[in-house]
């Protein structure tokens, strides 16, 4: 029998029984949906991760009381023991740090804006030094952003987000407008441009001011985390972490040989604990895909016993005109791998289309790879390869006398 007929002969069969087919293929159509719909949203998050989350710039690093990220209550009191980043710390390292390009620092809380009669709770409220715009990656959109001075003089001026601008003022010009931030009364100066929403959270709603300002109306024991951009990536950036870390040591009196009283961070290191969480998360799910796809082939092998019950007597027929063991081994092997293709096929296409659906619902980002859909067409082949060889084996050694005798 040719491979075409032996294709022609599954799907034939898969069609004429359409709710047993399905029946059949349902474990691995669940299997490899949730396989593709896990790789399609964790490549998406990965991208995003890289591009958005973490996007103010490879060559960006941080100074900060504690890390971005703490795994346990341990860590976390541990940290927490540590002396507060001051504004002092950030004014020696803008001072003396010869291989940063620039500096910065940010001090943030959540907080009430109000606009008239229009309010907003929980909105992002942040104290800037003048030069933290462009190292967070923030163009000023309409207006202008904090100059010195506005430190020197503590001045009551304000930067806000577009869903400030949206929310509260609708299409009236926002410049020169009086807000009022937890209680204290600023002059808008600027607007910040569109980022759009993170995992379905908005990035547009926040209020900053300048730094020193924020410092006077939530108090100077905040800690602060201090922002660099070195020369450049690679030894640049090293250069640049080193020397910022020997500053903050000396300024802070560390003891030689003790650890840092702070955590430097770069964007690379931010990118790479959330891979690995989002390698632990899709292996989990992958995991228990598996057991479906598991599920799925053993199915598939109980209908192909059947099948093979169910043609005994053309299995007969076909050694008694000269077929070979090879030859029905082959056309069974060949039948059960194409179920399960098609199965995996089907799986694909819902995989993909929960994947989007959820990007449409909720805005986690998604991102179809081509190695993905092709890996969930293997795995269903496999499976059905894997799971038909000893229904195929026991058709290819069935005796033709014995199966010519068989009733239909």
């Amino acid at each position: 029998m040719e491979f075409t007929e032996a294709v022609k002969i599954a799907l034939q069969s898969l069609w004429a029984n359409k709710l047993r087919s399905f029946l059949t293929l349902l474990g691995v159509m669940i299997g490899v949906a949730a396989v593709i719909m896990v790789i399609t949203l964790v490549n998406g998050a990965n991208k995003f991760v890289a591009t958005k989350v973490y996007g103010y710039g490879a060559d960006v690093f941080t100074a900060s009381k504690q890390p971005s990220v703490i795994f346990s209550d341990a860590e976390y009191n541990k940290y927490q023991k540590r002396k507060d980043l001051k504004l002092d710390d950030y004014r020696e390292v803008a001072a003396k740090c010869k291989d940063c390009a620039s500096t910065g620092a940010m001090a943030s809380t959540t907080g009430k804006v109000v606009y008239e009669s229009h309010s907003s709770t929980d909105s992002s409220i942040r104290g800037w030094t003048w030069t933290m715009p462009p190292i967070y990656n923030i163009n000023i959109d309409h207006g202008r952003g904090f100059v010195p001075i506005d430190e020197e003089h503590n001045s009551k001026v304000a930067i806000i987000g577009p869903d400030i601008v949206d929310n509260q003022m609708g299409s009236i010009d926002p410049i020169g407008k009086e807000i009022r931030v937890d209680g204290t009364q600023y002059t808008v100066i600027g607007v910040g441009e569109r980022k759009g929403k993170t995992l379905g959270q908005s990035q547009d709603d926040w209020v900053a001011v300048p730094l020193t300002t924020f410092l006077n109306a939530y108090g100077s024991s905040r800690s602060l985390t201090i922002y660099a951009r070195a020369n450049g990536v690679g030894d640049p950036l090293e250069l640049a972490v080193g020397e910022v870390r020997t500053i903050l040591r000396s300024h802070r009196h560390d003891l030689p040989g003790a650890e840092d009283s702070f955590s430097t961070d770069t964007n690379s290191t931010f990118v790479g604990i959330w891979q690995s969480i989002s390698s632990s998360f899709s292996a989990v799910f992958v995991s228990l895909a598996a057991i479906s796809l598991v599920v799925g082939g053993i199915v598939i092998m109980n209908i192909m016993l059947v099948s093979v019950t169910e043609r005994t007597r053309e299995i007969g027929v076909r050694k008694a005109l000269g077929a070979r063991r090879g030859d029905v081994l082959l056309q069974f092997l060949i039948e059960s791998a194409t179920m399960s293709f098609v199965g995996g096929l089907i799986g694909v296409l819902a995989g993909v289309v929960f994947a989007k659906t959820i990007t449409l619902l909720i805005g986690f980002p998604s991102d179809i790879e081509l190695w993905s859909v092709a890996l969930g067409l293997f795995m269903a082949t496999a499976v059905g390869i894997f799971f038909g060889v000893y229904p195929a084996r026991k058709a290819s050694l069935l005796d033709p006398i014995v199966a010519l005798r068989s009733e239909l």
